[in-house]
């Protein structure tokens, strides 16, 4: 029997293996070189690692590295303020463990304080990284282990604490405790993160005792108002009512000195006027006597002085003007 092909008239393909060597070979150069090829943005750098050790630290720019997993980059944002926030969430985050859901924030907000009282506490950690390496190889998860010290951090402060503290005046006092004890810790667990200030937020009693703890706010609030208001009314009298007082005070000093240096001077003058008399009594005596008449007449109208020796001074009456008497009107009828 005659052997039977299918399709006789179809053509032959031959297979060049050389060329499909040539060609693998080439797609595999082309992906191994488009696979080494990265950048590395503005603000980061790249942890270069080869076969998971540390190699080098790539600043920003275009770089190349061995493909096919030799070498695996890396890349930490070193110039970007990060932050955490703890109680609450910002929506549009775009590091996703800068909150937690819903539930948790219920739990991490809810502290003891020292008073064995209850607070809900809101606050942000913000940081950055100061030590990519330290932060790339130190720990598996640095974030959320930053998270955790962060929680313990502050439960520690909250619990020294009354709830008074907590939530009126210690605020201040509890950011920087917090941070000062925070950056403590990541120093000591070199995780090559650096923490730039923690700020609380939201402090709040639990919702049972919220409108109690209102009414004891308003009450304190209204104590210092009228303290304040006592304090200012006293500014502005006491201060009024002394220079007053000193005013009066330098006014009688002044007149006591004003007087004795009168009496004094009067005194003076007495004593000078004693000196003369005794050298001359009669001349003192006469001019004293002058001196008096002098202010005492002066004083006097229509005076008229005469010689001691004139006969008579009757003509000399008429040297004053006898002033017409008016006439009555007549009577009419």
């Amino acid at each position: 029997m005659s052997e039977i092909r299918p399709f006789p008239n179809a053509p032959q393909i031959r297979i060049n293996p050389r060329l499909i060597l040539s060609v693998l070979i080439g797609l595999f150069l082309a992906v191994g070189i488009f696979s080494g090829v990265y950048q590395v943005p503005a603000e980061s750098v790249a942890v270069v690692q080869r076969f998971g050790g540390y190699l080098k630290t790539e600043n920003p720019g275009l770089h190349f590295k061995l493909p096919w997993g030799i070498d695996s980059v890396t890349l930490v944002e070193i110039l970007r303020q990060q932050k955490l926030e703890f109680g609450f969430g910002t929506a549009g985050a775009t590091n996703r463990y800068q909150f937690s859901d819903y539930h948790e924030q219920e739990g991490e907000k809810t502290m003891v304080t020292g008073d064995l009282n209850t607070a809900l506490v809101e606050w942000v950690v913000q940081y950055h990284i100061g030590d990519p390496v330290a932060y790339v190889f130190n720990f598996r998860e640095p974030v959320p282990t930053l998270r955790d010290l962060s929680q313990a951090v502050m439960r520690e402060v909250v619990g020294d604490r009354t709830v008074d503290e907590v939530l009126t005046i210690g605020r201040q006092e509890m950011e920087t405790k917090c941070a000062d004890r925070l950056r403590e810790l990541v120093a000591a667990l070199n995780m090559g993160v650096h923490i730039d200030q923690i700020q609380l937020g939201n402090i709040n009693p639990p919702a049972d005792v919220q409108a109690s703890f209102s009414d004891v706010n308003r009450a304190k609030q209204e104590k210092e108002s009228a303290i304040n208001t006592a304090s200012g009314n006293y500014n502005q009298i006491i201060p009024k009512a002394r220079g007053e007082a000193e005013q009066k005070i330098k006014g009688a000093e002044g007149y006591a000195a004003k007087r004795v240096n009168e009496a004094e001077g009067d005194a003076a003058r007495f004593k000078a006027v004693l000196a003369e008399y005794v050298k001359a009594p009669e001349v003192t005596k006469k001019r004293l006597y002058l001196e008096t008449m002098g202010e005492v007449l002066s004083q006097v109208p229509g005076k008229v002085i005469l010689d001691d020796k004139a006969s008579s001074f009757l003509p000399l009456m008429n040297l004053r003007q006898v002033e017409p008497q008016p006439q009555p009107a007549p009577a009419t009828r």
